[in-house]
């Protein structure tokens, strides 16, 4: 019983932290090098992301300065940043691009709060089968007679405080993300 509650509470930290990455890749009217993560460029046939390519530092509050490793690569990176759904047009200086995060609309920010709320429904929705299938998991056990019947309502407890810390955990990231991006 021990290794389904492991399991399962490594899932669910698991399910937290990935939401956590796809969060910081949403633009937030800060520079932030984390929303070029997702970004890949045709580096010799192969998708690379940029952040493998270039070094990508914060220069003021608003502006983020990419500048790669292989100065031959500076256009595709630009092209790459510009067709990506970030909505920015990096200037090409020769050496390096610098970009620049206009400020949002409240209308923009607004939108981007849903994003986050429906991001993060989802990840609670990944949450709940993961404690249905520990529930599953138990029941499994209880069948078989490996556990009693003690034992299996403690781990349904068990399981259900582990979900709502994990769903608290969510709430938490996604109430620290929106107050970020509704910040002007």
């Amino acid at each position: 019983m021990k290794e389904i509650m492991d399991n399962t509470k490594e899932r669910m930290n698991k399910s937290v932290a990935a939401l956590e990455n796809e969060l910081a890749t949403v633009r937030a009217g800060r520079a932030d090098p984390r929303v070029l993560d997702k970004i890949t460029v045709d580096y010799y046939g192969t998708p690379t992301p940029v952040n493998q390519m270039a070094s990508i530092a914060v220069s003021e509050a608003r502006i983020l300065v990419v500048s790669p490793y292989d100065a031959s690569t500076l256009k595709t990176i630009e092209k790459a940043i510009q067709a990506s759904d970030l909505g920015i047009n990096p200037t090409n200086d020769g050496k390096c691009l610098r970009i620049a995060f206009p400020q949002l609309t409240e209308e923009r920010r607004k939108e981007l709060c849903k994003s986050v709320s429906k991001t993060c429904e989802e990840s609670k929705v990944a949450i709940r089968n993961i404690r249905r299938d520990a529930l599953d998991k138990l029941k499994a056990k209880k069948k078989s007679s490996e556990i009693t019947e003690d034992d299996m309502k403690d781990g349904e407890k068990n399981v259900q405080k582990l979900t709502d810390k994990a769903i608290e955990e969510v709430d938490k990231v996604g109430a620290a993300k929106e107050k970020e991006i509704m910040s002007l």
